[in-house]
């Protein structure tokens, strides 16, 4: 599977960004998906995962209540909805899948495809 992460750029704090991954050659719709991030200088983070069917979805506590992750299995995407943006927040992101239909806020659940795409965040 490749996926395709897009939607960043440049935004000042406290704007809003809409990330979205669009699977090519397979679908996902029965794997976990996750955003994950890094940071220049920093340790690769989980930030948002949602499970197969959209039923469960999982923050990291740093974006709770201001990002919003979601999927469209008809349409194989997942999105991420970025609100109230902060400096701390540019990192480039990615999409990755999990082996399962479950995942969890460790790294190690998941398997990034493609490349992330950049969010940088003015003070």
């Amino acid at each position: 599977v490749q996926l395709q992460a897009y939607g960043g750029g440049l935004v000042q704090a406290g704007g809003s960004l809409r990330l979205s991954c669009a699977a090519s050659r397979r679908t996902f719709s029965n794997n976990a998906v996750a955003w994950l991030r890094q940071a220049p200088g920093k340790d690769r983070e989980f930030v948002a995962g949602i499970s197969w069917r959209g039923g469960t979805t999982l923050y990291d506590d740093s974006v709770k209540g201001r990002f919003t992750i979601s999927r469209d299995n008809a349409k194989n995407t997942v999105s991420l909805q970025t609100d109230s943006l902060r400096p701390e927040d540019t990192a480039v992101y990615y999409c990755a899948t999990a082996t399962g239909p479950y995942g969890s806020r460790q790294l190690g659940a998941y398997r990034i495809w493609g490349q992330g795409t950049q969010v940088t965040v003015s003070s």
